[in-house]
């Protein structure tokens, strides 16, 4: 009944979806372009082979988390067809960047139960996989009727997310009893998803973000980088959202007066931010080179801006200190271990709740210092490190030691998807 009562609520928001998508687009035209697959048409597109895999990746971060699932599936069943829905233009440019033409992409529709229907009759799966956490009533309701599993992989459920779900636990029942299985990322998570209801198959296997792989073909495109920007020191802003930048900027320049020679790659979260931060840093008065553009930072650069997509391990990897943007605002944060890969020290704000084991590992061994949403504490982060070589070592010792300690949930994950992937 529940499920019904959304349903209408659905239908009756279209109008204000479609305004917003319209508004939104004005900053990101990508948000125009193949909107017919929001609502399950697929003009010009060719289907892929029946009884593939699905797998949805909201956005860029759960596209990164699931590349390594995705890599081992096409290695251990070739034969499958692999689909990979995203919701954002983001995240649909970096499952291209990352797979090319070997995944067949299109974005989830909205969760009506006529556009699911096309959805699913298009797509042909014989498994959908959902990766951390997207919970929409009419696609799992439309993929139980079909009889497809519905799992959850590196599941996570905020405290925030929990508490609004519990609200409506008898609502989510059906709902809840249409999931084949729910892999948790950590103890937090599998406790909260039994607290709303949830009395299925669950599985604890840790977060396949600890799972990187660093390539030789990345190192070398390292190498290769560090070559042209030469022997001074570098910071790296991650990741960074409105209202982040002003604060690192004004850190930077009040880092330039001790470091002269600092370099600062600053790396915002969405392409649409990308020419606002290139107006910002020309109005503060700062030398920059844009990655878009194949500019290489010389001596003069001040700032060398990553404004492209698919290259953030690249940029971590020539950086001698971090700061993970999404943290002094309450985004939640984003992933530390990406620059702990490369035993790179890490600043992050105060703010982390997307990654609440993570961050709790790594202040109990000392492995990140976390900082308020201040300029002035910023750059005396920076400093410290940078005046002090044996505490940049400890710190980035320490995060990778959980990095490592952590991994081996890509392999837990597979084998729980084994008999539904030989199925």
């Amino acid at each position: 009944m529940m499920r019904h009562f959304y349903t209408f609520l659905m239908y009756l928001l279209q109008p204000f979806v479609l305004l917003f998508m319209l508004i939104r687009s004005l900053k990101a035209p990508q948000y125009r372009r193949r909107f017919g697959e929001r609502y399950g048409f697929y003009r010009n597109l060719t289907a892929p082979q029946a009884q593939g895999v699905l797998i949805h990746a909201a956005s860029v971060g759960e596209v990164i988390a699931a590349t390594p699932l995705i890599r081992r599936i096409q290695t251990d069943y070739p034969e499958l067809a692999v689909t990979v829905t995203t919701m954002t233009p983001t995240g649909s440019e970096r499952v291209k960047a990352a797979f090319g033409n070997s995944v067949t992409h299109v974005y989830l529709p909205y969760d009506l139960p006529d556009t699911v229907a096309r959805f699913i009759r298009f797509i042909r799966p014989k498994l959908c996989i959902v990766i951390e956490t997207e919970l929409w009533p009419n696609l799992i309701h439309g993929l139980h009727l079909h009889q497809i599993p519905f799992i959850i992989a590196n599941a996570r459920l905020s405290a925030r997310s929990a508490r609004r779900y519990v609200k409506f636990k008898g609502a989510l029942r059906e709902m809840l009893s249409e999931i084949e299985l729910i892999a948790p990322q950590d103890e937090f998570s599998e406790k909260r998803y039994r607290e709303i209801g949830y009395r299925g198959r669950i599985s604890l296997t840790g977060n396949i973000k600890y799972d990187l792989h660093i390539g030789d073909e990345l190192l070398n495109k390292i190498k290769e980088l560090k070559a042209k920007i030469g022997k001074r020191p570098v910071w790296i802003a991650a990741s960074t959202h409105q209202g982040e930048e002003e604060i690192i900027l004004k850190s930077y320049r009040t880092l330039l007066q001790k470091y002269p020679n600092l370099l600062l790659v600053l790396v915002p979260r969405h392409p649409e931010q990308f020419n606002a931060v290139a107006e910002m840093i020309e109005k503060a008065g700062f030398t920059y080179a844009r990655r878009s553009t194949n500019g290489t930072p010389n001596a003069d650069t001040r700032i060398f801006l990553g404004d492209t997509m698919g290259e953030l391990m690249l940029l971590y990897g020539t950086a001698d200190l971090a700061f993970v943007g999404g943290s002094l605002i309450k985004r939640g944060g984003h992933n530390p271990l990406e620059p702990l890969a490369f035993k790179c020290p890490v600043i992050s704000g105060k703010y982390t709740f997307n990654f609440p084991e993570v961050f709790a590992k790594l202040k109990q061994v000392g492995g990140v210092i976390e900082i308020e949403e201040n300029d002035a504490v910023l750059s005396q982060a920076v400093t410290d490190l940078l005046d002090n070589k044996t505490l940049r070592e400890r710190l980035a010792n320490a995060g990778y030691t959980v990095l490592t300690e952590n991994r081996g949930a890509l392999q837990r994950l597979l084998d729980l998807l084994k008999p539904y992937l030989e199925k």
